[in-house]
């Protein structure tokens, strides 16, 4: 391995291209741009074109099966580039390489390198070493996970130049039967509020007007470092930030709501009224055999605390349907449940078994016929409701974020109220009036789809 101070190598990474291709969850997003920060502070030139680039990075999700046989193919793909392109070294980074490693290198000819989780800060040093000169060895990184990055690490960000996404906190303490991130990101570490404040301050100097707080258990934010109700201590901080509108904190485990958070929600501007709350599943016998803390009647005491303390909220939820044991009866009480909360926002996934971890060897498997069809009746009975609801808002008045010019059509604008997450929940079209992409304007809303709406600028 040539020296990182060489000059020779110096000068051959400003006249190398990387491609990246980045999948999964926005936890994955963000590590994607800790990379590209890296590789274009060490000199490397980006291209959004991988069929030009003599490195191509694919940063795998290994999160459930549909998400781990996109990866795979994704690496197949553009294994092709190294016969018809310009590729000289591709490289799986992410949940996929830390979770099998050697299994990639071994089934996957066409890799070079594979980088777990715990390496993503070494992606510089791991494209020189696999550029250098008589370079014939493939190797995998892996170090124990989880490696989180702070607010000095180089960062060059995805998506809208007025929202971000913060990770503060990487890996997970929780046990949940059915989940593989502990295997993949390790135990929960949680980063320093300071550091987390610092980040969210330069990102705000530079246009940031929303930041979405994301990682694997954000309700358990801080526990590591022995601070008590940390996401509270947290979140009174952000809201001292200047020039910050919206602070959105995602995935919120249903233990541990505390009154002081809910005041915080209610009280606070800066913190969106919207709840990110996977319940999983509803039934008590489903919910012991996945490990979950908690009955039906604990989380529907929830609902209603936090729907009857903080006003004008938009409540999103999860549900895993198929998991094993799940009986037709448990099913039908999943549903009559769902029927009856009418909730904002609902997720549903289809459970699959997954190596390693304690629902892979219980019994009561479902046919994966039968879990599609759970899945689109639960999906039918959303789709009523959030037409519903979103009717109700027709003739109301809204504030919104000006997203930018509509991918539909350049003849609409795209924009989001506080009660629609970005990429995952609906937009607002709006038909009527200009407004920049950042801009936070006041619109009429004149129609409604379930998961969209329709409006015009006013005032």
């Amino acid at each position: 391995m040539i020296p990182q101070s060489s000059p020779e190598l110096r000068a051959a990474t400003r006249t190398t291209t990387i491609g990246f291709v980045n999948l999964g969850c926005s936890k994955n997003q963000v590590d994607s741009e800790v990379m590209l920060g890296t590789l274009a502070k060490d000199g490397f030139e980006l291209t959004a074109d991988p069929a030009r680039a003599e490195v191509v990075i694919i940063n795998t999700c290994g999160f459930i099966e549909e998400a781990k046989q996109e990866s795979i193919n994704a690496i197949i793909e553009h294994g092709a580039l190294k016969k018809n392109g310009v590729c000289k070294v591709l490289i799986a980074a992410g949940c996929l390489s830390q979770r099998y490693q050697g299994e990639l290198l071994k089934e996957l000819p066409e890799l070079d390198g594979v980088v777990g989780t715990g390496d993503t800060g070494r992606i510089a040093e791991i494209c020189r070493t696999l550029l250098g000169p008589g370079r014939k060895t493939r190797r995998v990184w892996a170090s124990p996970p989880p490696y989180l990055y702070d607010e000095l690490t180089p960062r060059l960000r995805l998506g809208k130049m007025h929202s971000a996404y913060v990770k503060i906190a990487e890996g997970c303490n929780r046990n949940c039967a059915f989940c593989a991130i502990p295997i993949m990101r390790g135990k929960q570490r949680s980063r320093p509020v300071e550091s987390i404040v610092a980040e969210a301050r330069a990102l705000a100097a530079e246009g940031v007007s929303e930041i979405n707080l994301i990682s694997q258990d954000t309700i358990n934010y801080g526990v590591d470092l022995g601070v008590r109700n940390g996401l509270v201590t947290l979140l009174r901080e952000l809201v001292t930030v200047r020039g910050l509108r919206w602070i959105r904190p995602f995935y919120l485990y249903p233990q541990q709501v505390t009154d002081e958070l809910i005041d915080l929600y209610a009280g606070e501007e800066k913190i969106t009224k919207y709840i990110d709350m996977p319940f999983q599943h509803i039934n008590g016998a489903i919910l012991k055999r996945m490990h979950r803390l908690g009955d039906k009647a604990h989380i529907t005491k929830l609902v209603d605390r936090l729907r009857a303390r903080i006003p004008g909220l938009s409540f999103r939820t999860a549900f895993i349907v198929g998991f094993p044991g799940e009986t037709q009866a448990a099913f039908t009480e999943l549903k009559r449940y769902l029927t009856n909360m009418e909730f904002d926002r609902v997720g549903v996934f289809l459970y699959s078994d997954e190596e390693g971890t304690p629902a892979a060897d219980l019994d009561g498997k479902i046919d994966r016929k039968v879990m599609a069809e759970r899945q689109a009746d639960l999906l039918a009975i959303q789709e009523t409701i959030s037409l519903k609801k979103s009717r109700q808002k027709i003739g109301s008045t809204l504030e919104v974020l000006v997203e930018g010019v509509s991918e539909e059509t350049d003849l609409l604008l795209a924009a989001r109220h506080e009660g629609q997450a970005p990429e995952i929940d609906g937009v607002v079209y709006l038909n009527d009036g200009t407004a920049d992409a950042g801009d936070f304007v006041k619109a009429e809303i004149t129609d409604a789809a379930a998961y969209d709406l329709v409006g015009r600028i006013v005032g």
